[in-house]
């Protein structure tokens, strides 16, 4: 832990020290999620498909939400271990641990009890509707095992590691292929199936990273003393994470609303759609990867007070991020049926995904600007502004246009995602509005 200073040496060798394993990380957790796609739709039916589409799109959108809310303890310890202040680094850990178990519990509820009206609202066909509650229910049940997993990564990237939360993916990945291959391709269960080795992944490796976790010199005590509420700690857990789980979880809503769209055109769009998602977790890798290291790597260097430091990182970030999503652009437009045909052998499921994924890699030129300002803004504990801006791109763009083109567009998948870049495009506007504003003042740790 004493090398996870990102206050000192070159900005792009530690960035990119940093950075890698979060990508890795990342691969593997959307790979996690393909697998299961991926065998589903080698040996169940359309409907199989569309149900884990759409009930996976829906548990994911719960889980961003326990994610972006654990960015506050990824932040606050970050700009605590920033500002040599260890112990309260780990009073915010041990708080965060308590508000994330009734977190964790809350969601568990809601989508245990509430499956069936979650997939009546996803207007899932009634090919897939059964099945896809069923998915929605068994993935609920398992919230809390999925909680703590997500917890623990961003704690440790708080931290300035993030080789441990790689390590957990990783075996929450061979353990989910493991599954897959048992519950889905031999015992035949379908989505069903998906849904049960994904839990069951998730637990495994939760338990073995914290016996990992265990066995890890922390740069500060850490007792089951600290697991208790603090009153200031918690304050500014939610002062951070708030605007960043609202903004997240209502841009989350809006492509469920995109998805309810698509799935009015039916069993094949659906589940055409439901491919391109998962070949969109992949192409934006790097630049999700980087805005969450930018998240960690900025908020240290907030708290240092090294402002100048924190901004040469943005722009760091944005270069590197961008070569990438050139090479995106280039791959997911032209040969998007490739990358479509990994995931499903129905042809009209592969057209309907390339057509999807054409938008897609537009926002593969535009993603790497928004995504890495978004890091930024995060470490300096601007998130009221990323709610702000993710909202406006959401409800003033990307839901209008997708309307608009559900009714002018004659059902074309690419029309419908022209709504994401479009979105991205006013993000980014606010992004460098905000930006050249701080340019003009100084931005002081609050």
């Amino acid at each position: 832990m004493k090398n996870n200073s990102f206050t000192e040496e070159a900005i792009l060798p530690k960035l990119l020290k940093f950075m890698l394993p979060v990508l890795f990380a990342m691969f593997l957790q959307s790979l996690y999620g393909a697998v299961d796609l991926l065998v589903v739709g080698k040996f169940c039916t359309n409907a199989d498909v569309s149900a884990v589409s759409t009930g996976s799109q829906i548990i994911m959108t719960i889980t961003n939400l326990i994610v972006s809310f654990s960015m506050g303890i990824t932040v606050a310890v970050g700009q605590k271990i920033g500002q040599k202040r260890p112990e309260e680094a780990a009073q915010t850990i041990g708080t965060g641990l308590v508000i994330f178990a009734v977190t964790g519990l809350a969601s568990t509820v809601i989508s245990v009890l509430g499956a069936g009206l979650l997939a009546r609202i996803m207007q899932a066909p009634a090919e897939a509707f059964d099945v896809t509650a069923d998915y929605i229910r068994i993935c609920g049940a398992g919230f809390l095992i999925i909680t703590a997993y997500n917890l623990l990564g961003s704690i440790f990237r708080g931290l300035g590691d993030s080789k441990t939360p790689l390590i957990a993916v990783g075996i929450a990945c061979v353990f989910n292929i493991i599954g897959d291959l048992l519950f889905v391709a031999v015992f035949g269960l379908g989505a069903a199936g998906a849904a049960l080795a994904t839990v069951i992944a998730q637990l495994i490796s939760v338990i073995i990273s914290l016996f990992i976790i265990r066995r890890t010199k922390l740069p500060f005590e850490f007792h089951r003393s600290n697991i208790r509420l603090v009153k200031a700690s918690a304050a500014s857990i939610f002062r951070i994470g708030t605007p960043i789980a609202l903004q997240d979880f209502l841009v989350g809503v809006s492509f469920l609303v995109m998805l309810a769209i698509v799935n009015s055109l039916g069993v094949t769009a659906s589940a055409g759609v439901g491919v391109a998602e998962k070949v969109c977790a992949f192409i934006m890798l790097v630049p999700a990867a980087f805005m969450q290291s930018m998240s960690a790597f900025v908020a240290q260097n907030y708290g240092a007070g090294l402002i100048d430091r924190a901004k040469q990182a943005l722009k760091t970030g944005i270069a590197v991020s961008f070569f990438f999503g050139v090479i995106m652009f280039l791959l997911t437009f032209f040969r998007g049926d490739l990358l479509a045909g990994i995931f499903s052998n129905d042809s009209e499921a592969i057209a309907n995904a390339w057509d999807y994924l054409k938008a897609y890699a537009i926002d593969c030129l535009l993603t790497c600007f928004l995504f890495c300002f978004i890091g930024f803004y995060n470490g300096i504990q601007r998130t009221t502004f990323v709610m702000i801006q993710g909202v406006c791109g959401a409800f003033l763009v990307r839901i209008p246009v997708a309307f608009i083109m559900q009714h002018f567009g004659g059902g074309s998948l690419f029309l419908i995602g022209l709504a994401t870049p479009c979105s991205t495009v006013l993000q980014i506007i606010l992004c460098f509005a905000v930006y050249a504003r701080f340019g003009r003042q100084e931005i002081k740790p609050k």
